[in-house]
């Protein structure tokens, strides 16, 4: 006969791997859980229940049991909590209160109301990654990063659930603030639509990162499929910023 901690503490750790509690705060609750498991059974072994000559095995084995449902969760969250598309992400949200001046390179072209600048932040394997400025009564900066150009459409879906799935409940420290949480909920690019888009938030949205927009898109441009990462002021459309320039 197993206790109730035991079977919920299994119930738990099943759920957050099959993907059901797919959230940072999941990996402290089932952490807290795990300390609260091995105290019980290394200190107060009459909590499980009666002792006989097989109960220290027993513990043994169920300890065993916990600390690899642990050590498997933590590995096969790495991609979740650490990887470099969201790292660069987070270094480009980061400067987003400083309107991306920690990341601009040179200049890559100017107009009369529209400069673009090479961002010395990469996300891996991307073609191109941008700052736009735009020169208004409130200068509006805008980051865009394209991660993929390709003809075939399948090719570009696999490539943008990929990039969401790195960078969703990703963890964002900002200097000065607490951190927040990148929140989106996936939907399924369809080829019947030219444009196909995702918009996350921070969550708890607040202070100055309130009107921050981070938008993962996939869309037709002629002939290719691209699939864009674009961070921007929420109170600026996108596209009046980078319509000059393309």
């Amino acid at each position: 006969m197993f206790p109730a901690w035991l079977v919920f503490s299994l119930i738990w750790s099943w759920t957050v791997n099959m993907g059901y509690f797919n959230v940072p705060l999941a990996h402290l609750l089932f952490n807290k859980l795990l300390k609260t498991a091995v105290i019980l059974l290394l200190c107060f072994p009459g909590f499980c229940i009666t002792l006989d000559s097989k109960s220290i095995s027993m513990r043994s084995l169920l300890l065993t049991l916990f600390l690899t449902l642990n050590a498997a969760w933590l590995f096969s969250q790495d991609d979740v909590f650490s990887n470099k598309t969201n790292q660069a992400l987070e270094k480009v949200i980061r400067d987003y209160p400083n309107r991306f001046h920690n990341i601009k390179g040179e200049i890559i072209s100017q107009h009369s109301n529209t400069a673009e600048y090479r961002s010395v932040v990469l996300v891996p394997g991307a073609s191109s990654c941008t700052l736009s400025k735009n020169n208004s009564s409130n200068d509006f900066y805008s980051w865009s990063c394209t991660a993929l150009n390709t003809r075939d459409f399948m090719t570009a879906r696999a490539r943008f659930k990929e990039i969401y799935e790195q960078i969703e409940n990703s963890i964002i420290k900002v200097e000065g603030q607490k951190p927040f949480i990148l929140s989106g909920q996936y939907r399924t690019p369809t080829e019947l639509r030219s444009m196909n888009t995702i918009s996350f938030e921070l969550l708890p949205a607040v202070g100055d990162m309130k009107s921050l927009k981070i938008e993962l898109s996939l869309e037709k441009s002629m002939a290719l499929w691209k699939v864009k990462l674009n961070v921007y002021d929420g109170e600026h459309p996108l596209e009046s910023a980078t319509a000059a320039i393309q």
